[in-house]
């Protein structure tokens, strides 16, 4: 083999030299990632593809080409340090949130974040807000200029598709250098809790409509209470229904219109919720679980029962009591149930009936209306809440609530020639009628029963009350 030319002798050791100086560049770059969390921004992409694009060529040009392709790739690394150099340092940047603590649950809650530019020189920053899986930011990112030595603050909303605590723990910051070549990341501590609650629109709802005696919009009936009310409750306008002999005649003449005095009977009465969190409770329904419907129901039921001026309590349960709120009355009520259940989510487990109810009797021993929100598909949870409630009876008034799934009453209704279908049919409209006996079987032992579709189930339940209260069952 002839020895290699001169020229070729300088192609091989310049040969070599672009991988080393790709090691020398790739190393430095990484320990930047790394330890500084500074990154090369898409203009630095840009121009490391120069010099990868002039390398292509190399086979058809001459030596030469090869001190151009160095000189470029130094004059790109150079560049790329002296913007690094000036990266602000982000000790000079000081980043807050501020926000209140309770949100309702889907809809928009206001954020305000503060940012301090300490420094000295002008920065471009995207600053973005914590975000869990159930919650949306909008806008997503804050695209700022942020001047020396100034503040500027900017507002998002954070959206949450969950009821529940969050804890909102950091702010994201990203700031970029000079000729915008690198970009340093930066997490600043700014822990805030979020609390999102039910959306209780349909309590204000029902406050305007009693107000303005138009509850049977919303399928409340107005129940006549048995016997004769002894107490006076206030003065209010003539209905058709309304007895003459309460008239009030002397306000009748001071407002020119038909005026009544309103009376009300004992209102000493307990309401106790037993709030069933386990596996019975997870299916959905217009991606809210059966336990979501529940919690709206036993808020609106508690707003009724305590404006009729009864105590109300609750316990949740699984296979364990999660929460307790003794019977009480009065506005501040309303505020402790909401916040035992604002955070109760339906759990994988089997519910411990006995446990619940051994709770029950042990802190609650004067009678009430004792209302178990709960599901039945099995033999076994049927007998187990067939028993217990039979043995409220007496000491309690129970009621017994049972939430219908909508896919099984689907499947029995649409039979198909389909043998699939058919079979899943005839499966479905046996579950129903075995559950149609248990409601029945549980009706004739004492207890009262509503069974309703989740999303039907408020009205049913204030209705229940209304006549439990109208009947002087307790």
């Amino acid at each position: 083999m002839p020895p290699e030319s001169a020229e070729q002798a300088t192609v091989y050791e310049l040969g070599i030299s672009p991988w080393l100086l790709m090691l020398a560049v790739l190393v430095p770059l990484v320990l930047m990632m790394v330890l500084r969390r500074t990154f090369p921004t898409g203009r630095m992409t840009l121009l490391a593809v120069l010099p990868f694009a002039m390398t292509l060529v190399i086979p058809w040009l001459p030596v030469w080409w090869w001190y151009v392709v160095v000189l470029v790739d130094s004059a790109i690394l150079l560049a790329a340090l002296v913007d690094a150099g000036t990266l602000p340092n982000l000790n000079q940047i000081h980043v807050s949130r501020s926000m209140p603590r309770v949100a309702s649950l889907d809809k928009p809650h206001p954020v305000e974040v503060s940012i301090d530019n300490r420094g000295s020189r002008q920065l471009q920053m995207r600053l973005s807000d914590d975000a869990s899986d159930h919650l949306t930011l909008e806008p997503a990112v804050h695209s700022v200029t942020l001047l020396p030595g100034k503040r500027i603050m900017v507002q998002h909303t954070i959206t949450s598709h969950r009821r529940g605590a969050f804890k909102l723990e950091h702010l994201y910051c990203q700031v970029a250098s000079r000729l915008g070549l690198w970009r340093r990341q930066h997490v600043f501590d700014s822990k805030s809790d979020l609390h999102v609650y039910p959306d209780i629109k349909q309590i204000s709802e029902y406050a305007l409509l009693a107000r303005t005696n138009r509850l049977s919009q919303i399928g409340v009936r107005r129940t006549r209470r048995a016997g004769q009310e002894n107490e006076f409750e206030r003065l209010r306008d003539y209905q058709q229904d309304d007895n003459y002999k309460h008239i009030d005649w002397r306000s009748t003449a001071r407002r020119q219109k038909t005026t009544v005095r309103q009376f009300q009977t004992d209102q000493s009465q307990r309401v106790i919720f037993l709030l069933d969190c386990g596996r019975m409770m997870t299916n959905e329904y217009e991606g809210l679980s059966l336990l979501d419907y529940a919690l709206n129901s036993v808020l609106m039921l508690s707003y009724v029962a305590l404006d009729q001026g009864d105590s109300v309590g609750m316990i949740c349960f699984s296979d364990h009591i999660h929460r307790y709120v003794p019977p009480a009355g009065g506005k501040r009520q309303m505020n402790r149930i909401l916040h035992a259940g604002f955070d109760q989510f339906p759990r994988m487990v089997q519910s411990r009936f006995d446990q619940a109810f051994l709770y029950l009797s042990t802190h609650c021993r004067r009678r009430s209306l004792v209302v178990l929100i709960t599901n039945v598909i099995d033999q076994v949870n049927s007998q187990q809440i067939d028993n217990y409630m039979g043995n409220l009876i007496g000491a309690h008034l129970p009621l017994i609530v049972l939430l219908r799934d909508h896919s099984a009453f689907q499947a029995a209704d649409n039979p198909a020639p389909d043998p699939t279908v058919l079979y899943r049919s005839a499966a479905a409209g046996q579950l129903l009628t075995w559950r149609n006996q248990v409601i029945r079987r549980m009706h004739a032992a004492g207890s009262l029963t509503l069974d309703v579709f989740p999303e039907e189930m408020t009205s049913p339940l204030v209705n229940q009350y209304l006549e439990v209260k109208a009947r002087h069952l307790l």
